[in-house]
């Protein structure tokens, strides 16, 4: 991940509504808040070598993100399984961004592909939406759709998978 790469994310989270976002890459890492409260870490109270008079708050704010973070425990998407697809023959098609994925280009305009239907290289198989801004994702192996992993409007994370094409 170049300079560019994190002055684009940079600009992007400040854009949207997020509040918090946390990206680990190759040898990158990046984390980013706008909350007023600190985002928690790794570190104990204790190492911080903390007095009693300043621990108080800084553990009410710690209780109070744990509690805004179980209330959105319920919104999460998990991808599937790895390891099963793993064992599955064929080329996964992953998720390159966090999105919506739409199916077909436009509500009343049938699916861009679906199972069993052939596939060539560059072919739009997706959009995934991100910050208002539609990705086309392109099949980069030719063959055959042999699994959707994904619907129609449905929230995709990082390197989710969305397509296997054999």
């Amino acid at each position: 991940m170049d300079f560019e790469q994190i002055k684009e994310i940079l600009k992007l989270v400040d854009q949207s509504e997020l509040t918090e976002f946390d990206l680990q890459m190759d040898n990158a890492s990046v984390r980013m808040s706008k909350n007023t409260v600190p985002m928690q870490s790794n570190v104990q109270p204790a190492a911080l070598n903390q007095t009693a008079e300043n621990t108080q708050p800084v553990q009410q704010q710690r209780t109070m993100a744990k509690s805004k973070a179980s209330l959105q425990v319920d919104d999460v998407v998990l991808p599937a399984e790895p390891q099963a697809e793993e064992a599955k023959e064929g080329h996964i098609v992953q998720s390159p961004l966090v999105g919506v994925t739409y199916m077909a280009p436009s509500p009343d305009q049938s699916a861009f592909k679906k199972v069993g239907d052939p596939v060539t290289v560059g072919e739009t198989l997706c959009i995934v939406e991100a910050m208002k801004l539609m990705n086309e994702i392109k099949s980069d192996v030719e063959g055959t759709i042999a699994e959707v992993f994904v619907e129609d409007e449905q929230v995709v994370e990082y390197n989710q998978p969305l397509f296997r094409i054999v």
